[in-house]
């Protein structure tokens, strides 16, 4: 290859990969987009809010991790509770299951936080810098002072935003009227850490990275195609009715001109926050926030054309050319209604446990340094520790009981035990057992703990455990 013919190939050489171009979003307005400014709203307002309700004397909604005690408004839940936790995941897991299955990406268009954080840094975007034609006549233009205090003002809420945010994130895990009377130099060292690290993140990811965490670092968009099939409903653009598409006058004839309902306005890409073309068919970067169903059918409107040429449909209502009422039969197909009865049997039963759960919960351990003795001739004692928890917020007094073996009673112990509420006690105590005159073998022997409040009624709970019996 001469010199003259690498240079020619050199000059005409493609980059790998091409660079990241900064998406200028058109503000859509439609049904849609009301109904993701609504959920913006009504979501925030349960975020920033639920922290400062209180319940009685205490904050309503605290997962306090130092005394690892979960105040859930009237309920109070320990670490013997994680069974609800695990409830929870699975519910979340069947709920995105069954939402994904029903209409794809309903959760990422409309309620993930990376979603709302953007949306909310976008709203304070457009109300300092202007519209869309307005940023980019901005970015482009030289840095000047109304420049400088734009971006910096933008900037400057941004970051203000974020740090209450951080600040409402941690107050879910310390007392926020603590939290909030020692910032922002009395913070301890690990609540500071959280809340750089939680406001950052609205920060960097929600103003600074946006649809590149959707498009490369969101593992739902990865693995979503196993999740909906054919009969999902999706953002869709019909092309069959739109194709060919093309630019053309109002009163313009199709028939003659030979084109689709799509005038090519690039609108739907416009206002897409991932910046695709939904034209080029299901792509794994939408997020189904319908912002290009909202600003097409506002160009239908204009173009006096049949709306729904972008639309929430399935492929095969679009293949086959489904009514309404075909499409709704088949979204409500087995699997969906499989994993609609789990998701309810599922909230059923917890639910169902979480009104009769006994608020009183105790765990018998035996003392390993004397398992038993001879306490007097033929008397055999067992010692252990009872760690009763109260988890109501009303202060009981106790009285425990044991049986299971005859003539067995508990000893060492000043009865009735009183607990405060919402608390833990670890009560010593040992269980003394008269041998009969024809002797025992020696074993290990079943016996019942009983713990109860004084009037035998309010709360009880029994607890097995063994009795050891030695060897002469």
């Amino acid at each position: 290859m001469n010199d003259s013919s690498a240079d020619k190939d050199a000059q005409t050489a493609q980059p790998m990969f091409a660079s990241q171009r900064k998406l200028y979003l058109r503000f859509a307005q439609g049904t849609f987009q009301n109904w993701r400014i609504a959920l913006v709203v009504l979501s925030q307002v349960i975020f920033y809010g639920l922290p400062w309700l209180t319940w009685g004397d205490r904050q309503a909604f605290l997962l306090e991790l130092a005394t690892r005690k979960f105040y859930l408004f009237g309920l109070v839940l320990w670490p013997q509770d994680i069974i609800y936790l695990t409830a929870l995941l699975i519910v979340s897991a069947y709920s995105l299951f069954l939402f994904t299955a029903v209409a794809g990406r309903l959760f990422c268009g409309f309620a993930c936080p990376q979603t709302v954080y953007t949306e909310m840094l976008m709203w304070i975007e457009r109300a300092i810098e202007g519209n869309r034609n307005a940023r980019m006549k901005l970015d482009a233009a030289p840095w000047s002072a109304n420049k400088i205090a734009r971006k910096f003002a933008k900037h400057g809420l941004w970051l203000i935003l974020a740090w209450w945010t951080g600040v409402t994130f941690v107050g879910y895990f310390t007392p926020i009227r603590d939290l909030v009377t020692v910032l922002p130099f009395g913070v301890s060292g690990w609540a500071l850490f959280f809340i750089l690290l939680y406001g950052g993140m609205v920060y960097f990811l929600a103003g600074w990275m946006r649809e590149q965490v959707c498009k490369y670092m969101c593992p739902y968009a990865r693995f979503q195609s196993v999740m909906i099939d054919r009969d999902t409903m999706v953002v869709t653009y019909d092309a069959a009715r739109g194709e060919p598409r093309g630019a053309r006058g109002r009163k313009a004839d199709l028939k003659e001109m030979q084109l689709g309902h799509c005038i090519d306005c690039d609108l739907c890409v416009q206002v897409c926050p991932t910046g695709i073309d939904i034209r080029g068919g299901l792509q794994y970067e939408c997020i189904g926030c319908a912002a290009c169903i909202d600003v097409c059918d506002g160009v239908m409107k204009k173009m006096d054309y049949p709306l729904g040429l972008v639309r929430y449909t399935t492929e095969n209502a679009l293949a086959s050319g489904y009514s309404r009422k075909e499409i709704w039969k088949r979204v409500f197909r087995p699997r969906t209604l499989l994993y609609t009865a789990i998701l309810l049997g599922i909230i059923v039963a917890v639910t169902a446990s979480l009104w009769t759960r006994n608020t009183l919960k105790v765990d018998v351990l035996r003392d390993r340094a004397m398992m038993a003795r001879e306490a007097s001739p033929g008397v055999i004692e067992n010692v252990y520790r009872l760690r009763i928890i109260n988890t109501e917020e009303r202060a009981h007094q106790f009285v425990i009981e044991v049986a299971g073996l005859p003539e067995v009673e508990v000893g060492g112990l000043e009865q009735p035990i009183h607990i405060d509420g919402a608390s833990a006690r670890m009560v010593p105590l040992s269980v003394r057992f008269k041998l009969p005159r024809d002797g025992l073998d020696a074993g290990m022997y079943p016996i019942m703990f009983t713990v109860r409040t004084e009037d035998g009624k309010t709360l009880r709970r029994e607890e097995k455990s063994t009795f050891m019996v030695p060897r002469n």
